[in-house]
């Protein structure tokens, strides 16, 4: 008697089971998450996220141990007109008793006029930890209004670090809880859209919810190997939501499809765990391998997001194996309870083979020309994917924040009036003892020089240069008056690292010295990406024809399957540069166009990308296999495959580009740009890849899409398998 694959034996057991395994999933949930909370998060450090020579700048700053107090400015202009200094000093003056007189507040500068006389700047230092300061600064804020409403021919307003964190994050928040409140919703009605009952609905909500939780506490444990970062929750829960609906949709509508023709309910159990759950096991894997392939990125960032990401993978898997069928055993056909009228006969399984109408139509010329309908849709694809190849890559920098908060507002007129206050680099000395005061002077020298050149911002006070306790780190900001992604900074960071600091600093014995800052990061990091991103993408294509070829036992299926994601990808890719690194769509998706696309973006979309596609790639292949061994030939197969699994896997990808397209909707243009790279791909995977290319590529390949050398080649092959022609395996198991 042949053994039946585990995936069979796991949701039997489930099924005849369905109490112990629910509660099986419960505790294992509960455990991951209390437990994640109680041994707490792990946070990455500026140590652990350093790349290149600014990543060496700010490890050898964070050696100096320096104080870095919470900084507020608060800035005196002019509404029209020119400035009246004297009125702006008597402002000054009142702002710096009343921020004298504040408990949060250490030290107050002295007045402080611009070069051009149309601004007065106080600086204010605040007590305690930096980190915590957004959280106390409302007593400074309060005090510039009191100064504001006693002298309102002015401008008195405030800016600086803390409260341009609590504007960020209250914008941020308001975003990502938007993004939250309508996730849910917009997956539930599209879900009862899929399947016409409520309680059918919200089962892979259910499991989709139950496996972010659990990863979230795994995450959490994990951080103590791999530190975490601030997006790895927001990155759990989109992946989660994303695979543990998906397979749902395709265990529950097998299911289903199974009942409606007849099938005993643990018979229908059990044949959609032999197929749609192979298919989950398979998607799993192929989606673990793309994550895993961030770990050679050699960033914390990356790695963090890896691991969570393949947490919930395999949770999600997990609750498919067990939990759902246990919840399908015991609710039986109530799961198609309560019933939407309308939508439950659109929706009601069928009980032939043909699947949908309208697919049938939409596949009709990629099954009777496949090689014009190959030939034409894959140009059009190529040309889609063009753009990429002038994608240039960035960091979001203060200029890509949103402008509605009065913090940025006033951070802009201080840039304007105070060019120092802006792109600054950060010269970074570690130096023997007994050199400080030749480092000193060298970098004073440096200061002063740059000052000169119209590349730097000229000198608003004496340059200060910041010396450790031990004598052994000095740090110095050179400031440049021109934006940090601006081909001025750019060469002013050039200039700065082989010509002006070697020449300053070159002299000083057994100086390590390292040029960091906003924009030597930028280029570092990019540089950075450029390097890596070939490894990532060679260890994720070769793993994953290896999952393929050996899960169809089929080189060709695994050849085309790479072929067709990569196709998607560099589409979605030249879609994203066509539409951010232009300014047509800024009115259209509210935003201000950074010319370039997001550093960290191609690598993190390819992964997310090719692991998502393979998703309901794999399901797709494995119903024209299935109709294959049943004897039909390929171009009946590709027909019946992708007609019959059309509803679950349109469901899948439109729930998929629903949530994506909300992070377009987010205030931040990296969120635009990963919400619209998501939501094009999936968009184009679902529809040009999956009624065009793919069924007119199969058709076109006929029997050779099941060619394998011999030693793939099942030894023994099952009772119900297709015949062999011309002495190659048409189909296996």
């Amino acid at each position: 008697m042949e053994k039946r694959p585990i995936t069979v034996r796991v949701a039997r057991w489930s099924a005849e089971h369905p109490w112990r395994a629910i509660a099986f999933w419960v505790v294992f949930v509960a455990v991951c998450f209390v437990g994640g909370n109680m041994a707490g998060t792990v946070e990455a450090t500026s140590r652990d996220q350093a790349i290149g020579e600014s990543g060496r700048a700010g490890v050898i700053a964070d050696d100096g141990h320096f104080d870095n107090p919470a900084t507020e400015s608060v800035l005196i202009t002019a509404r029209s007109g020119a400035l009246d200094t004297d009125a702006a000093m008597r402002a000054a003056t009142d702002v710096t008793a009343a921020m004298k007189a504040l408990p949060e507040v250490e030290a107050v500068s002295d007045p402080l006029p611009s070069h051009d006389k149309t601004a007065v700047l106080v600086q204010v230092t605040m007590k305690g930890d930096p980190d915590t300061a957004q959280d106390r600064f409302a007593p400074l804020m309060k005090a510039t209004a009191d100064v504001q409403s006693r002298h309102p021919d002015l401008r008195v307003e405030e800016t600086g670090g803390p409260s341009i964190s609590k504007a960020m994050d209250d914008t941020l928040g308001k975003d990502f809880k938007k993004a939250e409140y309508l996730s849910l919703p917009v997956t539930f009605a599209i879900l009862i859209v899929a399947f016409g009952a409520l309680i059918a609905a919200g089962v892979p909500v259910l499991l989709a919810l139950s496996s972010v939780a659990a990863a979230l506490g795994l995450s959490t444990l994990a951080s103590h190997l791999v530190p975490s970062t601030d997006t790895t929750s927001s990155v759990i829960l989109l992946i989660g939501m994303a695979v543990g609906v998906d397979y749902s949709l395709f265990y529950l509508r097998r299911e289903r499809e199974e009942r409606a023709k007849g099938r005993a309910h643990l018979d229908a159990v059990e044949i959609a765990a032999e197929t749609s759950g192979h298919a989950v096991v398979v998607s799993g894997i192929a989606v673990t391998i793309a994550m895993a392939g961030l770990f050679l990125a050699g960033d914390v960032v990356f790695s963090s997001l890896a691991l969570g990401s393949i947490l919930v993978v395999l949770v999600a898997v997990l609750g498919s194996l067990t939990v759902l069928p246990a919840l399908l055993s015991k609710l039986g056909r109530w799961i198609d309870r309560p019933r939407v009228p309308l939508l439950w006969r659109l929706t009601r399984p069928r009980t032939d083979e043909k699947g949908s109408r309208l697919w049938s139509v939409l596949l009709r010329p990629a099954l009777r020309r496949p090689a014009a309908t190959l030939t034409v849709s894959v140009l059009a694809l190529l040309a889609l994917a063009a753009p990429a190849l002038s994608m240039r890559l960035t960091f979001p920098g203060m200029e890509d924040l949103p402008r509605t908060t009065p913090a940025m507002q006033a951070y802009d007129r201080l840039v304007k009036a105070f060019p120092s206050n802006g792109t600054v680099h950060m010269v970074a000395v570690r130096v023997p003892a007994g050199q400080l005061d030749a480092t000193r002077a060298a970098l004073t020298q440096l200061a002063q020089k740059a000052a000169a050149d119209p590349l730097f911002a000229p000198l608003d006070q004496e340059p200060d240069v910041r010396v450790s306790k031990d004598g052994r780190v000095a740090v110095l900001d050179v400031a440049t008056p021109f934006e940090g992604r601006s081909d001025q900074a750019k060469e002013s960071l050039t200039r700065l690292r082989t010509q002006l600091v070697p020449q300053a600093l070159g002299a000083v014995p057994g100086a390590e010295i390292a040029v960091g800052g906003f924009v030597a990061a930028d280029l570092d990091y990019a540089e950075h990406i450029q390097r890596k991103l070939p490894l990532v993408m060679g260890f994720v294509l070769v793993l994953t024809f290896v999952v393929m070829a050996f899960t169809f036992r089929s080189v060709v299926v695994a050849l085309t399957s790479i072929a067709l994601n990569m196709l998607s990808a560099a589409a979605s890719y030249g879609l994203v540069v066509l539409i951010f690194q232009g300014t047509w769509a800024e009115g259209i998706l509210g935003f201000k166009s950074m010319d370039a696309v997001v550093s960290w973006l191609p690598l993190f979309l390819f992964v997310v990308l090719f692991g998502l596609s393979m998703d309901y790639h794999v399901f797709v292949v494995s119903r024209i296999r299935e109709a294959v061994r049943r004897g039909l030939s390929t171009r009946e197969a590709v027909a019946q495959g992708i007609s019959g699994s059309a509803g679950v896997v349109t469901s899948a990808a439109v729930v998929m580009v629903a949530v994506f397209s909300i992070f377009a909707t987010l205030s931040t243009v990296d969120m635009k740009q990963l919400g619209v790279g998501l939501a094009a791909a999936i968009l184009l995977d679902a529809t040009i890849i999956r009624a065009v290319v793919l069924p007119s590529l199969m058709t076109l390949l006929g029997n050779a899409n099941w060619w394998a050398p011999r030693f793939m080649r099942p030894r023994h092959a099952p009772a119900h398998r297709a015949r062999e022609v011309e002495g190659e395996l048409v189909a296996t198991r």
